[in-house]
């Protein structure tokens, strides 16, 4: 695990239903096809992991979704506000996500991504995920058409550092 990145004035918290206007707004302004507000309702209705960055008023920065498995946690959303991105935020979140890994005994991090991304798949290749394989037409793309994901893991270390 990497220490934290200074934040001034951001803080973790749990996101709850309340949320989820604030939330969608975030998604909407950041991906060409957001997350409905059913997949936060049903994500959060599931008792998956779903944390917020926010600041001292309570912009929100970024959060997370992950779904915990047996032996296994599964990012299935991780987002940075447009006007907060490029300041390591995300790797913040990252760092939070692998802190609970690491609480539960959790020893593997799976996520999906765009094959498109580029700048997401090489702060996760930095963060030390591989790509282990292609999920094809995963995700939907313009015009009707469909996109690949790259499916990434992460052997996440125990409190002494072995995978």
């Amino acid at each position: 695990m990497r220490a934290p990145l200074a934040a001034p004035g951001l803080r973790l918290r749990p996101m709850d239903t309340g949320d989820i206007a604030r939330v969608l707004k975030v998604e909407q302004r950041a991906y060409s096809f957001p997350w409905t507000r059913g997949n936060f309702i049903d994500s959060l209705a599931a008792g998956y992991l779903a944390e917020m960055l926010v600041d001292a008023q309570g912009e929100l920065a970024g959060y997370f979704v992950a779904m915990p498995g047996v032996d296994e946690m599964h990012l299935l959303n991780l987002t940075v506000a447009p006007e907060w991105q490029r300041q390591g935020h995300a790797c913040r979140l990252l760092d939070e996500l692998e802190v609970r890994c690491r609480a539960n005994q959790v020893p593997t991090l799976w996520l999906e991504v765009r094959a498109s991304n580029d700048r997401a798949r090489h702060v996760y290749r930095q963060r030390g995920f591989v790509e282990v394989g292609r999920r094809p037409r995963y995700y939907p793309a313009a015009r009707g058409a469909r996109e690949d994901a790259v499916v990434m893991r992460l052997a996440v270390p125990d409190a002494a550092g072995a995978p």
